[in-house]
């Protein structure tokens, strides 16, 4: 069967090999909590759907439009025998109680590196922050290495904001995008380090610059996030 879960999701858990990210535009705050509220509707009356689905997990953004999605799968084969027969049901189930929503797209990933506080286990995230940025043309090589590069940036800082809880890097499949699952103490937390003057994140710092500008980079995005709902296997 499907339990729900407040716990927040390890994206470092060992075993996940294919972690995707969607987002769901839907207009409201309203019509955000009435989405999560059809989704573990819909997922709670039904067996879960496979073992190769490891959790599921959804947060509404900051921005009251929009909602995340983060699944964690085994293998992107568990993920397309699952679209292939369950998908669309639960799709039609959700948008039967909320008309309208818009699926803006779905993106898979491969976790390539990761930064955690040693504090980490005793403190609970209060936000999660989502970074995404594209590049010009598929070059894995590209990816890996702006991410490597953010790392050198990070650990150049002389004074980190204790806010910061983990920082995980996906590269995406299609070789063009990259993305950051960011766990931060607070929203409060992460405005303060990004208003953070001297040195620290995004901030105009040689080594950021270098991030900020990085040849082929064709946009970036910054977007705050609750964990609002968890769905594991029973």
């Amino acid at each position: 069967m499907t339990r729900r879960t407040d716990a927040h999701p390890d994206p470092a858990r060992p075993g996940v090999g294919a972690p995707f990210f969607s987002t769901w535009r839907v207009g409201t705050p309203e019509r955000q909590r009435q989405a999560v509220e059809a989704i573990a509707r819909t997922w709670e009356r039904r067996p879960w759907p496979t073992q190769g689905l490891l959790g599921y997990h959804v947060y509404a953004g900051h921005d009251g439009d929009t909602l995340l999605h983060y699944s964690q799968w085994a293998d992107e084969a568990a993920y397309e025998a699952f679209a292939k027969t369950r998908r669309q049901e639960r799709n039609d189930e959700i948008d039967t109680a909320v008309p309208g929503i818009e699926r803006v797209r779905l993106g898979r990933y491969r976790r390539y590196r990761s930064r955690v506080a040693e504090d980490r286990d005793r403190r609970t995230p209060g936000c999660v922050v989502v970074v995404e940025v594209e590049f010009e043309g598929a070059d894995a090589a590209r990816q890996r290495a702006w991410v490597d590069g953010v790392f050198a940036a990070l650990e150049s800082e002389p004074h980190q904001h204790r806010g910061g809880l983990s920082a995980h890097f996906h590269l995406g499949t299609d070789g063009t995008r990259v993305l950051n699952y960011a766990e931060w103490e607070s929203a409060r937390a992460h405005a303060e380090a990004l208003a953070a003057p001297g040195e620290g994140v995004g901030s105009a710092g040689p080594l950021w610059e270098r991030v900020q500008n990085w040849p082929g980079l064709r946009n970036s995005s910054v977007s705050r996030y609750d964990h609002v709902l968890g769905l594991l296997p029973d």
